[in-house]
């Protein structure tokens, strides 16, 4: 009877093995899935949008930063909702921006194309940053640039962000999608109605941006001392982020601020402004929602 015994466990512990392999490998890659921390948001009422003193608050940051007033000559912070308390389920979100190393498995696994922009396109967005500053956050084939693997991934469209989610959700058994405006804004600034995740006042050590950052984005997580009151890290400054809200034909509502904005008005979560949706930006990454069950 031993060596039945024998092979009765042997033939369990290779398919308890088999189970725990294919737990953490996708069916059809050797790349494991990196699965992105979240944070809980739980059901019902935030403060949305912002009031007149907010928008002015908001025009004199970047009046003082920028020593002129053309954000709010060119009325800048006025498509803002009315302040007011609106409802949302319950939900979780990434705690940072999607990563290179996370798009990383991504990309491998299933061959879609790289994060990356050519010198005609570029042109045609009529964008004041100069092609050659996408180089540094450009992909060589299916591998980011060295040393940016915990940068968030830029160069994505929303197109590329939501097949990056329908792939994670394949993955693992779970529903992942883009943010609605509504729901990345709870995370990012809680239910009080606060004008920065982490209170009223503006303090550019909390944040990447250009008042005090490298001009270029830094790994996430590097400004604790931004988080929102949930834990959401990066969610002014760092880069803006795709959102599932259209805005209009071929549109769509980014969120966050960037590295690049000074001030900073735009950085604050009541902030929004469209995109097209095909546009591939260096200042333009995403987060993720998972649905709860």
């Amino acid at each position: 009877m031993k060596p039945i015994r024998n092979r009765w466990f042997t033939a369990v512990s290779a398919l308890f093995l088999a189970c725990l392999m294919l737990a953490v490998w996708p069916a059809a890659a050797g790349d494991p899935v990196a699965l992105p921390e979240v944070v809980e948001i739980p059901a019902g009422p935030f403060t949305v949008g912002s009031d007149r003193a907010e928008r002015e608050a908001a025009y004199r940051l970047d009046e003082g930063a920028y020593g002129h007033g053309r954000t709010r000559e060119w009325k800048w912070y006025e498509s803002e909702f009315k302040r007011q308390s609106v409802e949302t389920k319950a939900y979780a979100i990434t705690r940072n921006p999607i990563t290179n190393d996370e798009y990383t498995a991504f990309v491998r696994a299933t061959g879609h194309r790289a994060p990356g922009v050519d010198a005609e396109t570029w042109k045609g967005y009529g964008l004041i940053h100069p092609y050659q500053r996408t180089r540094r956050h450009a992909w060589t084939k299916r591998w980011p640039p060295k040393g940016r693997g915990r940068h968030p991934v830029v160069l994505v469209s929303r197109g590329d962000a939501e097949a990056y989610a329908a792939w994670l959700g394949k993955a693992t058994g779970a529903v992942w999608r883009l943010p609605s405006e509504r729901e990345w804004e709870k995370a990012a600034r809680g239910t009080d109605g606060r004008r920065f995740p982490w209170g009223d006042g503006y303090d550019p050590a909390r944040l990447n941006s250009h008042d005090k950052g490298p001009f270029d984005t830094v790994p996430v997580g590097r400004f604790p001392g931004g988080a929102s009151p949930y834990g959401l890290l990066d969610a002014a400054g760092q880069v803006f982020e795709w959102t599932a809200t259209a805005a209009g034909k071929g549109r769509a509502i980014v969120k966050g601020g960037s590295w690049d904005d000074s001030g900073c008005g735009i950085c604050r979560p009541a902030a929004r402004h469209s995109r097209p949706v095909g546009l591939k930006h260096i200042l333009i990454g995403f987060r993720l929602v998972r649905e709860r069950r």
